[in-house]
């Protein structure tokens, strides 16, 4: 079952959050298999992340990955991110 994951950043820069991006694409295999659609915005003191993923399985394992690096990055810890399950997802075509 996809869910919506969502997650506050405080304290983390858009410059902080693309050197952390760059990193997780620069890894070997696909980090963020799993992603269906991915939104950053900043707000307040830092930023939120809006992720749909295709299981609660899937946002876990990318977890494992995504935390080492921001921890090497020196990112500051944050909460846990909330998730909901999602009813509907789609894209409308362009």
């Amino acid at each position: 079952m996809a869910i919506l994951m969502t997650a506050e950043l405080v304290g983390v820069t858009t410059e902080q959050y693309d050197a952390l991006t760059a990193r997780l694409q620069a890894l070997p295999g696909n980090p963020l298999a799993g992603c269906l659609s991915h939104v950053c915005v900043p707000a307040g003191p830092g930023l939120v992340i809006y992720d749909v993923w295709e299981s609660e399985q899937a946002l876990q394992k990318f977890m494992g990955v995504l935390m080492p690096v921001a921890q090497e990055l020196g990112l500051p810890p944050g909460k846990a991110p909330e998730t909901v399950p999602v009813h509907a997802h789609w894209t409308p075509e362009r």
